[in-house]
């Protein structure tokens, strides 16, 4: 890639431009940012790349664009750049879901255009490019979604991108994608999102101050809970369907916990509890996390 542009410098867009510039991916690297205070961030952090404040100057200049803004943004910059991308450029994103995305793409983007979508499997509760790392991609899982209009030469270009930024490549459907990812990353944050709300509503009824004495349980959940929510809303709305189902599974097996608490089921709770265990060690066994405490999330 000769020139990069980057729509939305947050978390996840400004560690790409720190480590884009690391690598030396690519010769320029221009940087679309709407918020004021991002922006002064940026500056004051003295990232590299070029700030642009109009979108056209970065569109018609480069060979990659990566969406890293919120998905309810997409549409709206989707009209915008239309009037002057051109058909060799390609266009990807960083997003969470993207049955709901694809729709939006295949409805608004001007056609011959080629959007492959992206979802690099990283990130943090925290917000804001002052949290960017050049080493938050490393080694970490990226899906790239490949359907019917999947080029082999834009698959090839994005493969060979992600692999250079540091991640592990695999493809797979946006029906596969939002699927697995509704279990093993949207069911986890609502339910800490949920678990947070709970410990509020009882502190209040209660009138004790629980926060104050959050066990490790609570303190974890918690961390999840802080992530932002205009990019969890988004995730929410846009997987819905899939998060639904997620949803029914989990209560249905809160239920049967339920049950087993109440009946005092030595037996059944315990099996549960053997196996469910299991499932942290078969993490670590494939590199996802480290056998280490770490209870600041460093």
């Amino acid at each position: 890639m000769k020139n990069i542009l980057i729509i939305g410098c947050g978390l996840l867009g400004s560690s790409l431009l720190r480590r884009i510039s690391k690598k030396k991916i690519a010769k320029r690297i221009f940087v679309y940012e709407k918020s004021k205070s991002n922006i002064s961030k940026i500056n004051k952090l003295k990232l590299p790349g070029k700030i642009i404040k109009s979108l056209k100057t970065g569109v018609v200049n480069s060979d990659l664009i990566i969406f890293c803004t919120p998905m309810s943004e997409y549409r709206e910059l989707i009209l915008k750049i239309n009037n002057f991308i051109l058909p060799k450029t390609l266009i990807t994103d960083i997003g969470s879901s993207k049955i709901e995305t694809s729709k939006v793409i295949k409805k608004f983007l001007k056609k011959g255009i080629h959007w492959t979508q992206s979802h690099p499997i990283t990130g943090s509760e925290v917000s804001g490019p002052e949290h960017g790392k050049d080493n938050i991609f490393e080694n970490k899982w990226c899906i790239i979604i490949k359907d019917k209009n999947t080029t082999k030469s834009n698959l090839n270009k994005l493969t060979k991108f992600w692999k250079k930024i540091g991640s592990n490549v695999v493809t797979m459907s946006s029906e596969k994608h939002d699927r697995i990812f509704s279990i093993t990353s949207h069911l986890p944050h609502l339910i800490a999102y949920n678990l947070v709300k709970s410990a509020q509503d009882f502190e209040k009824n209660q009138k004790y101050n629980l926060i104050k004495y959050s066990a490790g349980g609570l303190r974890d959940f918690s961390r999840i809970a802080a992530s932002n929510e205009i990019m969890w809303r988004d995730i929410f709305f846009n997987n819905k369907n899939n998060i639904s189902k997620a949803i029914d599974l989990f209560i249905k097996n809160l239920n049967e916990f339920k049950k087993d608490i109440n009946s005092r089921n030595n037996k059944s709770i315990l099996k549960k509890l053997i196996k469910t265990k299991k499932v942290r060690s078969k993490i670590i066994k494939l590199k996802q996390d480290i056998d280490k405490p770490d209870f600041g999330r460093n």
